[in-house]
């Protein structure tokens, strides 16, 4: 199931627009300090200065900095149902265009958490900074790019592999359990991602540094007040 999940659907010819963009313009969540402490006073400075009043959003950025201090010390599965809940609870789905005016906008946490809303990338890069800064490593962790089948439309989620040939499970927006790959009828894996690389099947087909979307990201989370590395 590991090997569909990370290359059935390639050269899928009626796959949208978009999917082909977001794979030139940067695909990759590679975070080299991600570990490294963030300081949520600098973070919600920075955003008030940018924003102007936060209103509902102060509530939930600080929700978000209490549950990165409260699941820290808990398993690596119990981190995974709190941030997948989280994300899910405090965000709700919009489209780019509605949201940012733009055909695919990739959001920060910050941004997502100050509009309250996000399309399907943003719940997934949310929830990947955060498991990362939750300590679980990049190598079990991918980016997965999908075809929601009941929705005949494109779809991101996050999947983690407990062990490299391990049946992954999927933290998805669409629904509120986390459920292994295997159970996932309804999605169609199209490729894979993560710190280390873009995957096809089992290869690693590319690197993080000519892409130009996920290098736009880490600026933004710079200057919003994140310590992260290059990627």
């Amino acid at each position: 199931m590991r090997l569909r999940w990370v290359a059935t659907g390639l050269r899928n010819p009626s796959w949208p627009a978009w999917q082909g963009s977001c794979l030139l313009a940067g695909l990759f969540l590679c975070l080299a300090s991600v570990l490294a402490n963030w300081d949520f006073d600098l973070i919600l400075q920075n955003a008030s200065k940018r924003y102007g009043d936060l209103g509902p959003a102060k509530a939930r950025i600080l929700a978000w900095s209490e549950l990165i201090q409260s699941s820290v010390d808990l398993p690596e599965a119990e981190k995974l149902k709190a941030v997948n809940r989280f994300f899910n609870r405090e965000l709700r789905f919009t489209d780019d265009i509605r949201t940012w005016r733009d055909n695919d906008y990739w959001a920060t946490p910050i941004e997502a958490l100050v509009k309250g809303a996000g399309d399907c990338e943003d719940y997934a890069i949310a929830k990947y900074f955060t498991l990362r800064r939750l300590g679980i490593p990049a190598e079990k962790l991918r980016i997965t790019y999908v075809k929601a089948l009941r929705q005949n439309q494109a779809h991101m989620v996050l999947t983690y592999y407990k062990s490299p040939s391990a049946d992954p499970l999927v933290l998805d927006n669409l629904i509120s359990e986390i459920r292994p790959a295997s159970q996932r009828d309804d999605l169609l894996p199209v490729y894979a991602f993560n710190a280390e690389g873009l995957y096809t099947g089992a290869k690693r087909a590319g690197d993080t540094k000519k892409l130009s979307r996920w290098q736009d990201l880490l600026k933004k989370m710079r200057a919003e007040g994140f310590a992260i590395g290059e990627g």
